[in-house]
């Protein structure tokens, strides 16, 4: 028998708090646990009725056998603790063997269902993908982009599923241009948009490389009031011109973002690099203010989950 107590005590201790925090923001998706006892390494979050649990790689080895009994117990916790059914939980590890848990189903098709967020409405799927369609992460920079969005031209770099642009729309952003090179992630971010009651006159969906955009856009004279970008920390993928490494390329990605900011506008950019450091010569050219204090949220036990900055012209 797994002694799995160490983790559902803390997880029920987590539980009772944020169940009702979360209640009271208006969240159905949220961060209930993240690595809090070490022999645990797991960062776990309730999306409506569901679990989406994810393992961290330690390189511990456990038989197999060992190893589902674990997980085995560690669903069950969270099945007692959460009232959420074990049928219910996504497990993503990094064990590929097959037939290790019944709870793995990464690249199943999955279902797609709907979650709440301050009043904006999101699809997600937990099985399909790595990740779920929302990072939930940025849900204080999403809220801050709303408040700040009246009136304003919005542009998304690296939009992933549109859902700054949801929060820009709902804020009352005049028009936006939403970019990202995948398909599948431009054909979610218009599903998004329906959802929310967006105008797709007004909020287009532009599939390109995000640094061919940036130089077509500059040359085209395009100026836009607010940009959100979050560009992931590597990509080698066939449809990008070069690869994309956020340490070296975001003086790059910054200054031709910058190019396109209009006169009082600004620019967040952020990137979850843990070992990420802004280039010196930024700040000689722009104000930059760190707002990761504000923009993690609290159920992220850790704060160094991404960095981001509000960055406009000195």
């Amino acid at each position: 028998m797994q002694d799995v107590s160490a983790f559902t005590n803390r997880l029920a201790k987590n539980y009772k708090h944020y169940a009702k925090w979360a209640r009271r923001q208006g969240l159905d998706a949220w961060r209930v646990y993240d690595k809090d006892v070490p022999q645990f390494p797991f960062a776990l979050d309730i999306y409506g009725s569901r679990v989406h649990l994810q393992e961290y790689d330690t390189g511990w080895e456990m038989g197999d056998d060992e190893y589902r009994a674990w997980i085995d117990a560690v669903v069950a916790a969270i099945a007692q603790v959460t009232g959420i059914p074990a049928a219910a939980v996504t497990l993503k590890n990094r064990r590929r063997q097959k037939g290790v848990s019944q709870y793995e189903k990464v690249g199943a098709a999955g279902e797609d269902f709907v979650v709440e967020e301050f009043g904006q409405r999101f699809i997600v799927n937990l099985d399909q993908y790595l990740d779920t369609g929302l990072f939930l992460d940025h849900r204080n920079t999403r809220k801050r982009v709303r408040e700040e969005a009246a009136g304003k031209r919005f542009l998304n770099l690296f939009a992933y599923t549109g859902s700054f642009t949801v929060y820009a729309g709902a804020g009352g952003a005049v028009s936006s241009e939403t970019v990202d090179m995948s398909n599948t992630y431009q054909d979610w971010s218009r599903r998004n948009f329906e959802l929310n009651g967006l105008d797709l006159g007004k909020h287009k969906l532009v599939r390109a490389d995000v640094f061919q955009y940036l130089e077509e856009a500059v040359d085209a004279g395009k100026r836009f009031d607010l940009i959100v970008m979050d560009p992931p920390t590597f990509s080698n993928s066939k449809k990008m011109r070069d690869i994309l490494d956020v340490q070296r390329d975001h003086v790059w990605l910054i200054d031709y973002a910058m190019a396109l900011l209009a006169p009082g506008g600004w620019l967040y950019f952020s990137n979850n690099l843990r070992t990420f450091q802004l280039d010196d010569r930024l700040s000689q050219d722009y104000q930059i203010q760190d707002v990761s204090g504000q923009s993690v949220p609290e159920d992220f036990r850790n704060r160094k989950i991404h960095q981001c900055w509000r960055i406009s012209r000195a």
